[in-house]
């Protein structure tokens, strides 16, 4: 990357301060982009769902992989528990969604508290050997009553599709049957998955992110306090694809200690660190193990860390000046934090990073684990909170004395509680990475660039004040 005329200033930069000028390009179409990564974490799109408790979860971590992705389950997870979920995960099918299932005689109030978990909106009616008996939608049960019979409200007129069956193939018997979608069967006619016409167009555009056992890959993450080598050994044992040593202040001893002991373990996995913002927070990481340095301090939305302490960098400058020393040491950067729309995703990569991390921007969508809620005005919203929090502080020191716990809970960096709004048109994480792909994938050709490296390499920025921002914003309205 390299800054337009030359013009390299004298002073840090956030996303929204740069911009990107075009270059001749000979890339003829979006698709010709390969976004797949070479950090070693096995991704086909540059994205990572940060290890945050209201946005990492099976669901969030089965349907990002699915898509190219990984999720990074958080630190405060017992281990038992990320144990099942990356079991869980790794049972997935590669195209098809899991299904919401009840049987004929379950209610349609169950049915509504479970219709919000899966963004394909609907719960397969099943018999007691699993096989599809009906579908119940939001639409089916509105008006209904709540305690009645899903036998009652359900539609029986199902189409079923085989297992294995070719994405292009599927959409076209969804589209001649009118059918916005269709339960997947075995040869038994047993339930195994659920596919949608956009899901079933998703499949032919997107690789999913596969281990050596083509099963879905996901991450998790482990903190710097407690027993690190035995949580990192477990996680490892239990199959996790990347290993992320986590802390808000990744340039300290306690990381570095951390770090240097999770490597002797031979891990045989990528392990992440972090977080730093200086090219001598990275060095200090790389020479303590790290394959990928995380990078960010403050510009998370749920994080207070720069209006408490003061402490912090603007992020564009952060990602530029790490990632430049990763590259170097022939390691990788992930920029982490701050990104708000598919644009700062391009702007992350632009500046050498291989991978962004994204959290609060996913908590609001159907797959991350909190439960939906409605606003006064009919809005529905999930809850939000930082890991730094004083909520998160008290999930994480449970185990701890009540005067440990209420001491710790004195001095929080994070927000308690948010609200992400679902997005009306785009309420799902599959939503949210089709607008982040569709805009990088425009970016590169933009820079003509076919791969994420040239991209790199061949992005030019520009400075731009605050009106040359908001100049380059939408209006929803006339002015």
């Amino acid at each position: 990357m390299k800054f337009l005329n030359d013009h390299a200033p004298h002073y840090d930069l956030t996303y929204s301060d740069v911009f990107m000028v075009p270059s001749r390009s000979s890339v003829g179409s979006r698709l010709a982009v390969d976004l797949s990564t070479n950090d070693g974490t096995g991704t086909t799109i540059p994205i990572v769902v940060a290890n945050m408790t209201a946005v990492a979860g099976r669901r969030m971590a089965e349907t990002v992989a699915r898509r190219g992705g990984i999720a990074v389950i958080p630190q405060d997870i017992p281990l038992d528990v990320v144990t099942e979920v990356l079991d869980w995960v790794k049972q997935r099918d590669l195209v098809n969604d899991t299904p919401l299932t009840l049987t004929p005689h379950e209610t349609v109030g169950e049915a509504l508290q479970l219709l919000p978990k899966r963004a394909h909106g609907a719960v397969i009616v099943v018999d007691w050997e699993n096989r599809p008996v009906g579908v119940v939608t939001e639409a089916d049960c509105a008006g209904v009553d709540m305690f009645s019979q899903l036998a009652n409200v359900m539609s029986s007129e199902l189409l079923t599709l085989p297992a294995g069956l070719d994405p292009r193939a599927a959409f076209e018997r969804l589209h001649e049957g009118r059918h916005r979608l269709a339960p997947i069967v075995d040869e038994e006619g047993r339930l195994v998955g659920i596919q949608t016409r956009t899901g079933a167009l998703r499949a032919t555009l997107y690789q999913p992110a596969v281990d050596a056992g083509g099963r879905l890959r996901v991450a998790a993450a482990v903190g710097v306090n407690g027993d690190v080598v035995a949580k990192a050994r477990g996680l490892l044992d239990a199959g996790v694809d990347c290993l992320v040593v986590d802390t808000a202040h990744g340039h300290q001893e306690k990381m570095i200690s951390a770090l240097r002991a999770v490597k002797k373990l031979d891990p045989g996995v990528p392990v992440a660190a972090g977080n730093v913002v200086t090219a001598e927070g990275v060095r200090d990481l790389v020479d303590a193990g790290a394959d990928i340095v995380k990078i960010g301090v403050g510009p998370g939305a749920m994080c207070t860390t720069r209006m408490m302490t003061g402490v912090g960098r603007p992020q564009f400058s952060a990602v530029l000046e790490c990632a430049a020393e990763t590259r170097r040491l022939g390691r990788h950067a992930w920029a982490d934090g701050g990104v708000r729309h598919p644009r700062d995703v391009a702007l992350a990569l632009a500046a050498g990073a291989s991978n962004v991390m994204i959290g609060s921007w996913f908590a609001g969508t159907y797959e991350s684990p909190g439960d939906t809620h409605t606003d006064a005005n009919g809005r529905k919203y999930k809850e939000n909170f930082g890991m730094a929090s004083a909520r998160a502080v008290r999930l994480r020191t449970a185990d701890d004395s009540a005067f440990e716990r209420a001491r710790k809970a004195l001095f929080e960096e994070g927000i308690s509680t948010s609200r992400m709004y679902l997005d009306p048109k785009r309420p799902s994480v599959e939503d949210q990475i089709d607008a982040i792909v569709a805009g990088l994938r425009s970016s590169c050709t933009y820079a003509g660039a076919t791969t994420l490296e040239e991209f790199h390499e061949k992005a030019i920025v520009g400075i731009q004040s605050s009106s040359g921002f908001a100049e380059g914003m939408p209006l929803h309205q006339s002015w």
